[in-house]
């Protein structure tokens, strides 16, 4: 689940300019495996409520309630219309201090809020509900990502004793961006010696994938999640400081993003609503 203000994905976004974000705001649920649906209504500004524990768009809403991280799910998925709702609650191991700048002007930030946490989820669809092990961040722009970015990739990974987090990116000026984090449950965060990058097959739509992993270990995909033209997110193992690990993995080519050619595809896939009587 992704809460955009101003959806960096979104066509109705680029083709206004960019100019109001609040006027280009959706909660995004992907729910995987056989089934699954995939919601990503975009909606206008007076579809949006805000307070300091409180975003909502539309029928859909994330709030915090007693420390838990709440999202109420009311949405209708794209192409299937079929109605998603439930309730999915996520309770942070710890809230991190950490702030990191993606880009040398800070136009770009990513906010790790709480890499580890315990997650339930409760879909009103048969055999849509389950417990595990989730995690919270966000990101912060004032620019396109297609702007400063031509690739990047970023992965999470639990580990014995907390998270670890990579974000590699090549900017568009020319520089690079190598993040690697250790996060303890304690919300301790402390920069790590980052293994070398790794070629991965590519996507099925040929985006290609990169992965931190010990000299010579190869890194392999062990369950799809979201193939685009342009994105990838999936299930990895790798091997990190010697120990095997699982977690997720995302590659986004901001080059091909920046196609005009891919606005009208993303448009079916994301559908906009521009009036919602809340």
């Amino acid at each position: 689940m992704i809460g955009f203000i101003g959806s960096v994905f979104s066509p109705w976004y680029a083709w206004a300019g960019r100019k109001n974000p609040l006027d280009h705001s959706c909660i995004n649920v992907a729910l995987y495996g056989p089934g699954g649906r995939w919601t990503m209504t975009e909606r206008g500004a007076s579809a949006v409520r805000q307070t300091a524990d409180m975003f909502q768009v539309g029928p859909s809403r994330i709030h915090w309630e007693d420390g838990v991280l709440v999202v109420d799910i009311d949405e209708m998925s794209t192409p299937h219309m079929n109605r998603i709702r439930g309730q999915v609650r996520l309770t942070p191991d710890a809230i991190t201090p950490a702030e990191v700048r993606l880009d040398a002007q800070g136009a770009h930030l990513w906010r790790p809020f709480a890499p580890g946490a315990s997650i339930s989820v409760d879909i009103e669809r048969p055999g849509w509900r389950w417990e595990g092990h989730g995690y919270f961040d966000a990101n912060f722009g004032t620019r396109a990502l297609e702007a400063d970015f031509s690739y990047w990739t970023w992965a999470r990974m639990p580990v014995s004793d907390g998270t670890v987090a990579f974000y590699d990116a090549k900017r568009r000026d020319g520089g690079t961006l190598q993040v690697a984090l250790h996060f303890g449950r304690d919300g301790s965060v402390t920069p790590i010696e980052a293994p070398p990058l790794t070629r991965m097959a590519r996507s099925r739509w040929t985006v290609r994938r990169e992965m931190r992993a010990d000299p010579g270990y190869q890194p392999r995909q062990v369950a799809p999640m979201l193939d685009a033209p342009f994105y990838t997110r999936s299930v990895v193992r790798s091997r990190i400081n010697g120990e095997d690990v699982t977690g997720v993995h995302e590659a986004l080519d901001l080059d091909r993003f920046a196609s005009p050619f891919l606005k009208p595809m993303l448009a079916v896939r994301v559908p906009r609503r521009a009036r919602f009587p809340v």
